[in-house]
This record gives structure tokens, sequence and C-alpha cells, in this order.
């Protein structure tokens, strides 16, 4: 994942460094707006989670409209990480990241035309059990499996993000003296609070609300920025030396070339939206395939410019320390000082603008990070609950189900818990950084399983699946650790697209002629 290792570095001099605020901005302040701001997401719980039956708990009734779900899907699909550290990117890699960007939209493309159609031809709530129908028994078995491992891992470090944020706010408190491990209960508390009731008719809407509120910190934050430079934003950042997006000239040893980024950009939006049962099931709660696709079309497009305001921030970020003088941040690293660009934009923020943007800078995070974390302990009580208890298949009352889906849900909290706090107690962050990676990985075994079951139509030695989708990223790993050594080749994104493809060979090696 790009930006993680920062992230790693980020959070450690997020707990261990205390930023003075300045203009008036108060730690007492921010907790009030948080609290506020929680209240708001309770009050939508309340009124949305109503009718608590499983139906509406996975797929809302399938009657979710298509416009709230498209727009909520955009800050699911960003995160604190990409809150933090896209716009400090800038500095380096101009606007490269938008080649990434438009491979997404194409990506989308595919999932829009080609698989959601099947997903809403069979009914699914969970999307794997498209490989059971497919494949079998174990290859159904092995892709919920695989997608619970990514997701719990990607959850609990997106948590971990907003405990950090939550826990730099105690810290600031005087004579308030918080432990990390209440911070991160209260954390998962809060999720477990809105979402063990309305499940995912609840997340329709509380994304919606936190996409809202994080895009409106980051326009609040270019208006600000913007006026302080004394020209129009657009002007600015495209005049700039940063607004640079294609770069084809130093051919495919450049990790920012065109086709290494549009490529892997084309994977990921595949692989982590339409075979990701987190955002699969806000699309398959629409009501009809015609409103899901003008959701991911929607969707898509709205992405693009959210991406672009997000760089377009880091241009000016950067440009507003320059004409002020701002230092860059930095962290030491082995005795060193290193530049510390994903603190460029909490620097600015909370030390140098007004308490307004601070305060919507400190909201907008904990947006971003509850936005792509409450999803997924929806998505994870749902992929349990159908792919390994069988709930659509038993005839057990339905009250019992209710029960048993509470207790899981449960189950998932109190795990991500004890994950977040493996983390904490770990406190490494090169090891946090390879546990999230592997996360990573996970995802190349599903990106083969679902391309061999659309694009051919061989049978496979159903018991043999597990074997080859637990080879198929040990082989990556390997070859991407030995890859400059043996072929003068870095790997990057594409990473994926080679996990996907070793997948592919090992299923057609075990296929049944």
């Amino acid at each position: 994942m790009w930006g993680i290792d920062r992230f790693c570095k980020w959070q450690t001099s997020f707990r261990r460094q205390k930023y003075e605020f300045m203009n008036g901005l108060s730690p007492s302040l921010i907790v009030i707006v948080v609290v506020a701001y929680f209240a708001l997401l309770m009050l939508v719980s309340y009124f949305t989670g109503k009718d608590s039956g499983n139906e509406n708990f996975f797929v809302a009734g399938r009657k979710s409209p298509w416009y709230l779900v498209a727009f909520g899907m955009v800050g699911a699909s960003l995160s604190g990480v990409t809150f933090i550290s896209v716009p400090g990117w800038v500095g380096g890699q101009q606007f490269s990241y938008m080649q990434m960007v438009y491979g997404y939209f194409f990506g989308y493309l595919f999932i829009m035309l080609v698989l959601m159609p099947v997903y809403y031809r069979l009914q699914l709530t969970s999307i794997y059990t498209y490989l059971e129908e497919r494949f079998g028994f174990w290859s159904y078995k092995t892709g919920a499996g695989f997608f619970i491992l990514s997701r719990t891992i990607g959850a609990a470090f997106r948590l971990y993000l907003v405990a950090m944020v939550f826990q730099f706010i105690f810290d600031l408190m005087p004579n308030v003296d918080v432990p990390f491990w209440l911070t991160v209960l209260m954390t998962i508390g809060l999720i477990w609070v809105y979402t063990f009731r309305g499940g995912i008719k609840t997340i329709v809407w509380t994304d919606t609300l936190q996409t809202l509120v994080m895009l409106t910190a980051v326009i609040l934050t270019v208006i600000v920025i913007g006026r302080d430079l004394g020209g129009n934003v657009v002007s600015l950042v495209s005049q700039s030396d940063y607004s640079q997006i294609f770069f084809f000239e130093n051919g495919w040893s450049d990790g920012r070339n065109f086709f290494k980024r549009f490529l892997a950009g084309v994977s990921i939006a595949i692989v982590m939206t339409g075979l990701d049962q987190d955002m699969m099931q806000k699309n398959l709660s629409c009501r009809n395939i015609g409103d899901a696709q003008k959701n991911m079309f929607s969707f898509s497009i709205v992405l693009i410019f959210a991406n672009l305001l997000f760089l377009s921030l880091g241009a000016l970020l950067y440009m507003y320390m320059t004409k002020h003088g701002i230092e860059m941040p930095t962290r030491m690293v082995n005795g060193e000082a290193k530049d510390a660009t994903d603190l460029i934009y909490p620097t600015v923020a909370l030390q140098h603008l007004s308490p307004v943007v601070g305060i919507t800078f400190i909201v907008g995070i904990v947006a971003a990070a509850y936005s792509s974390a409450d999803s997924a302990l929806t998505s994870l009580t749902t992929s349990f609950c159908v792919d390994f208890l069988g709930f659509e298949k038993e005839n057990s009352a339905v009250q019992n189900q209710k029960r048993t889906r509470n207790l899981v849900h449960f189950g998932f909290s109190a795990l991500l818990f004890f994950v977040i706090l493996a983390f904490w107690f770990v406190n490494d962050d090169a090891v946090i950084s390879s546990i999230f990676k592997v996360a990573g990985y996970t995802y190349g075994p599903l990106l083969g399983l679902y391309i061999f079951g659309f694009f051919t139509k061989l049978k496979v030695q159903d018991n043999w699946v597990l074997p080859i989708c637990i080879a198929a990223p040990i082989l990556t790993y390997i070859i991407n650790a030995n890859s400059e050594a043996w072929f003068g080749y870095t790997f990057s994104f594409e990473l994926l697209i080679l996990n996907g493809v070793l997948t592919f060979l090992g299923l057609l090696i075990i296929s049944k002629r």
C-alpha cells in the first residue's frame, strides 16, 4: 500500500511529539466538536437502524439510493493515510499519482460492465459465493478467508490511525491521563454502537456524511491558503512546478512511469473494489443493476476530482510554506533529522492557519479514517455470517440469526481491539508496515481466481485451490525481493498483477482437461 511506510513513521511522531496549538485552538474545543460530530453519527444510526433485520444489515433491503452510495464510497476509498500523506507526496512525486487514478476509472468500468451484472444476476449477498458455484467449496472458503484476513488487518490499521488522533488530543489536555487501551476501546466502541443495529443501511448514510466532512476540511484549507497566496487556486496550481501528471521519459525504470501506474491502477480498482466485500456490499444494496452501475460510474468520476483536490492541496501547502518561510517538518531517524512530508498538512493546519481550519482538519482526519473502517466491520460480519455460518442456507429462526449476527459483530470488534493493541505493543515501524503489506499480498489470489472464473470455462481440482492461493503470494514476495538482482527491475504497484498472474497459472496447472 502506497504511503504506508510514511504513515508508520508519522504515527510514531504523532505519539511522541506534542505540537503547540496556536491562534486560540484548544484541546477542549476539539473534544467538544468531535463529540458533537459523533452525536450526529449516532442520530443518523438511530433513524436508519430501526429495522435491524438481516436483509437491512447485509444489503439495506436493496433499497439504497445510488447517489448516496456513490458519494459515500469516495470517503471509503480514501483513508486517513490518503488524508495525511497524499498532499506531502506532491513535493517529490508531483501529480504522478493521477496516472493511477485514471487507471482506477477503467478498472471501475470493468466492475460496472463485467462483475456487477453477474453479482446481481446471482442475487449475491456475499460476492464470494460466486466462487462456490464456479469452482467449489474450497475455492469459496479460500476467497472469503483471504478477504477476512486482508480486511481485518487493513481495518485495524485504519482504526489505529483514529486511535492515535484521539490519543494525541487526550495527551494535550491538562490533568488528563487516558491509557491507550482505553482510547482504542472507545474508538472501536463508537463504530460498534452506530453500526450494530443498522449495518450497511446505516453505513450508506454515515459514509455520505463522513465523505462530506472530509472533503469540506480539504476545500476549506484550499480556500484559506489560496486567499493567502493572493491568486486563483486553479492558476496557482497549474502554473506551479508540482502539477506534472504524465511521466514517460525515463521508461520502466521510473517508479512514476505512466504505464506502470496506469496498469496498477486498473488492477487495484478491480481487486480492492470489485472483489472486495466491503466495497461491493454498498453496491449490492442498490435497488437494481441499473442503479448500481450509475453509482459506480458516478463514483469513479467524483473520485478523480477528489484526488485532484488532495494533490492541489499538496501543491498549495508547499507554496504556502515557501512564502512564509516555514521549515519542512522533520523526524529523527537513526539519530539523523529527515524530512517528514507527511507532517506538512497537520503542521500547517494546526500551527499556522485559523482555529476553524485546525478544527476541520481534526474532524476531517477522523472522518477519513472512520469512513474506511466502519464499513469494514460490517462487511467482516456479513462475510463470516454468510460465507462461514451459512446464514442464507440454513432454516434457523430469524431471531436466532440476528442474535448470532450480533455476537459475530461484537467478536470482530474485539478482534480489531486486540490487533490494534498488538500494533501498539510491537511499537516497531518496520514490523507494522510489513504486517500491513501482507494484506496487500492477499488480494492477488482473489484477482487470479475471478479472472480465471470469468474468462475461462475450465474447472479446477477444488481441493488444490487453497495451496495455489498460498503459494502465489509467497512466490510474489520471493520474486519481488530478488527482482533487481535477477532482472534489473524494481516492482512497485504492479506486484498485485504479478500475484494474480501466478495464481492464474497455478489454477491452469490444476485445471481439469
